[in-house]
């Protein structure tokens, strides 16, 4: 008897333990939800340069506190603009990643206010073997002939020179593809370079008087290289050993002359002694 009314407490408590969950449950889903809106984001991966359209967007939810500046919450706003930063699948896109309205597609959507973009040919080695990619930065080595003081050219070793002339320029395009993606290396014939009016006419000028090479270098470091260039005689120094130089010529001194002095012959002389009391004195003739 006693076991059949701890069974049926223990049910009882069991039934009215299920109805207070499913109870709490369907309150907590008729409560409403922090407050929200509704973003465009994008529907697969959007390479830079490419000219927008509503159709690559998609309207998703979004918490309300952390909605990206400059989102958009019409598609048909993004109408012709144009990218100038990677979209991945599902990422908000806002009004920074975006050209200014009216910018065309392509390459010059990438090229910031006051820059200029120019391409350099470049092979596997100088192209840093494919590594000089698009979002890269690399500085501009040229290899000439250095003039002599007086603007001429002279034979010598000192005339061959390999200098450092432009220093953190961006990699905007290798060929034809604006793709920043650097998990491969892509071996180019030509290369796009990001650089203001002045740097197009000192790189338009070195590449007319040498040989140009690019050198690759941290993203985050600004330091510049402070080099005087590399020439034969620094890259060579003469370190050949000076023959001996020879003996000096032995002179002979002339040999002293002697010269024989004869000896005074002495002179016979007549002496007398005078005695003057206790004092002698002697005279000679």
């Amino acid at each position: 008897m006693k076991n059949r009314r701890a069974i049926l407490v223990m049910a009882v408590a069991i039934l009215f333990g299920l109805a207070a969950v499913a109870f709490a449950s369907r309150w907590l889903l008729n409560q409403p939800g922090g407050p929200s809106g509704r973003i465009a984001v994008a529907l697969a991966d959007i390479s830079l340069g490419q000219r927008l359209t509503p159709e690559m967007f998609k309207l998703v939810e979004w918490p309300a506190d952390s909605v990206p500046k400059g989102a958009f919450a019409d598609p048909q706003k993004l109408a012709g603009r144009v990218l100038k930063a990677n979209l991945l699948m599902g990422e908000p896109v806002s009004e920074a990643k975006l050209a200014p309205s009216g910018t065309l597609g392509g390459l010059s959507a990438l090229i910031a206010e006051g820059k200029r973009a120019i391409t350099v040919r470049v092979n596997d080695v100088i192209g840093v073997a494919g590594f000089a990619l698009p979002g890269n930065y690399v500085d501009i080595i040229v290899s000439t002939q250095k003039d002599a003081p007086d603007g001429t050219r002279s034979s010598g070793r000192e005339q061959n020179i390999s200098k450092i002339v432009l220093e953190r320029i961006l990699v905007l395009a290798v060929a034809q593809e604006v793709s920043r993606d650097e998990t491969k290396p892509k071996v180019v014939n030509a290369v796009t370079l990001e650089v203001t009016p002045e740097q197009a006419e000192k790189l338009d000028l070195a590449r007319s008087v040498g040989t140009l090479s690019l050198a690759l270098r941290n993203q985050i470091d600004p330091q510049p290289a402070s080099t005087s260039g590399a020439t034969k005689v620094t890259l060579l120094p003469d370190t050949a050993v000076p023959p001996p130089k020879p003996p000096a010529p032995v002179v002979a001194r002339p040999k002293p002359v002697v010269v024989k002095v004869a000896a005074p012959v002495p002179v016979k002389r007549d002496c007398i002694t005078v005695l003057n009391g206790l004092r002698a004195t002697q005279e000679c003739l």
